[in-house]
């Protein structure tokens, strides 16, 4: 089993007690976000995690705390872009503070096990393609030898974020602009040794170099634990997805980040109601148990492959 934590939310920046506390315990409680009443109880053992995969904006947090990680495989996909705070409005400063994170994180915990995310991409007045290959170029200096990969993805505009973002007063990218941009890109992250993929686009940028990603990597995972997986794309994701299949242990409507192209809030007013309902002890993530809820205990089990053949796949 692959452990997301969390695409819906920055676990490592908030919720790092809470989640230390979920692994001392062996289980976490999940709520269906399709199905508010059902919950599903899943085992945080050892012996059934094959790898967590971090998301986060800023893992200071977890910096001091790494060594309770030490019976997982795992790593982190760690978002740096050039935004401001219009944009992304709690985050720490990039170069005071993130990019030296970054860098720690990396020392720490070996360069193949931080992936560098710039995305997504957007566009306006402020944020030109020009503005977006000075910091992307600037990042990639500062990170250079601290990871071997970046992600990058262009803003897709949901319904539920088109409001938090009206006031930035955006540009729609055209095809020819993204190639443009993503050539670009392409030869500042060559430059740097930095192999780069795209998240979740339709767009083939291959004849430039740049892949079509897979965040929750079956590759990097098995690289990471030793050993091959057994499993599939993950079917819970856009078809454009390539990720491996995982279990998400976060909750919508729980990030305290604030940043406007987020997906996972629906509103700033959801956010700090779901944070009220906090407690680092509890084994479900901003919320409480009410009678009307089922809980199940979800079957869970290793992917490690158990027996390789003479002709085991050799990457």
């Amino acid at each position: 089993m692959i452990i997301s934590a969390s695409r819906r939310t920055d676990i490592p920046n908030y919720y790092s007690d809470w989640f230390f506390n979920r692994l001392q315990e062996g289980f976490v409680y999940v709520r269906n976000p399709m199905n508010a009443r059902q919950i599903s109880k899943i085992s945080l053992s050892p012996d059934a995690v094959d790898c967590i995969v971090f998301w986060t904006k800023n893992p200071s947090a977890m910096l001091p705390h790494l060594n309770r990680l030490k019976d997982y495989n795992y790593y982190f996909q760690f978002t740096l872009t050039g935004y401001g705070k219009d944009v992304e409005p709690r985050l720490p400063d990039k170069k005071k503070t993130l990019i030296p994170v970054f860098r720690e994180l990396s020392e720490k915990i070996g360069k193949e096990r931080v992936i560098w995310r710039y995305d997504p991409i957007l566009c306006s007045k402020k944020y030109t393609p020009q503005y977006h290959l000075r910091a992307f170029s600037e990042i990639a200096e500062c990170v250079c030898g601290y990871t071997e990969k970046v992600i990058v993805s262009f803003l897709d505009l949901y319904e539920k974020t088109k409001k938090n973002v009206s006031d930035l007063c955006l540009n729609a990218i055209s095809e020819e602009e993204m190639r443009a941009l993503a050539a670009d890109f392409a030869q500042i992250a060559k430059g740097h040794s930095l192999q780069i993929e795209t998240c979740a686009e339709q767009i083939d940028l291959s004849e430039m170099g740049i892949a079509h990603g897979h965040c929750v990597d079956e590759k990097l995972i098995e690289r990471i634990a030793g050993y091959p997986l057994k499993g599939g794309k993950d079917k819970n994701q856009r078809e454009e997805c390539g990720c491996f299949e995982s279990i998400d242990i976060g909750a919508y409507n729980t990030c305290l980040n604030g940043c406007k192209y987020c997906y996972a809030n629906y509103s700033e007013e959801r956010v700090q109601n779901s944070r009220k309902n906090f407690s680092a002890a509890s084994p479900l993530l901003c919320g409480e148990l009410f009678k009307e809820d089922v809980i199940k205990e979800r079957k869970v089990q290793t992917l490690k492959e158990a027996q390789i053949s003479f002709f085991d796949r050799r990457r």
